[in-house]
C-alpha cells in the first residue's frame, strides 16, 4: 500500500477514531463542522488508516498550517515531511506558507524538521515561513 495525502471534508467513523489517536485532546466532531473552503484538513493515509494530519487555513494566496502531528508509532519514517510537502503541492496558488510553532516536541527537533521542509524561522513572528516561487 502506498502512503497517500488526502484532504478530508467529511469524516468516517474510522477517520474519527484515527484522528483521536493523532490528536487525543481534539473534538473531532467540532473540527469536522468547521471544515470549508478556507478551513481544511489534510491527512496521511496508509492501509485505510490515518497516520498524520495537519490543519490548514487559506486566506487569499497565504496558507497557515497548524497542529501538524504524526501518530507516535509512525514517527521518524518521513510521514510528516511527506504530508507537509504534498499539502503544499496540492495548493499551488499559495505563495506564502506559515506554520504555527504549536507542537509539543522539542524545539531542536521542530527546527530540524522545518528546515528539512524548506521553512525558515521568523523570530519576530515566532512562526516558520515558506515562500513559494511563482
Amino acid at each position: 500500500m502506498k502512503l497517500t495525502i488526502i484532504r478530508l471534508q467529511q469524516f468516517s467513523l474510522q477517520d474519527h477514531s484515527d484522528l483521536q489517536k493523532i490528536w487525543p485532546q481534539a473534538d473531532t466532531h467540532a473540527l469536522e463542522r468547521q471544515l470549508d473552503g478556507q478551513h481544511q484538513l489534510y491527512a496521511a493515509l496508509f492501509n485505510e488508516r490515518l497516520l498524520a494530519a495537519v490543519q490548514v487555513v487559506i486566506t487569499g494566496n497565504e496558507g497557515r498550517l497548524s497542529q501538524l502531528m504524526v501518530r507516535e508509532v509512525t514517527r521518524r519514517r518521513g510521514v510528516g515531511l511527506y504530508l507537509l510537502e504534498d499539502t503544499l503541492a496540492q495548493n499551488p496558488h499559495i505563495t506564502r506558507w506559515q506554520v504555527a510553532n504549536d507542537a509539543d516536541d522539542s524545539a531542536e527537533a521542530i527546527a530540524a524538521f522545518m528546515q528539512a521542509a524548506g521553512f525558515q524561522f521568523d523570530a519576530e513572528l515566532q512562526h516558520y515561513i515558506h515562500q513559494q516561487s511563482k
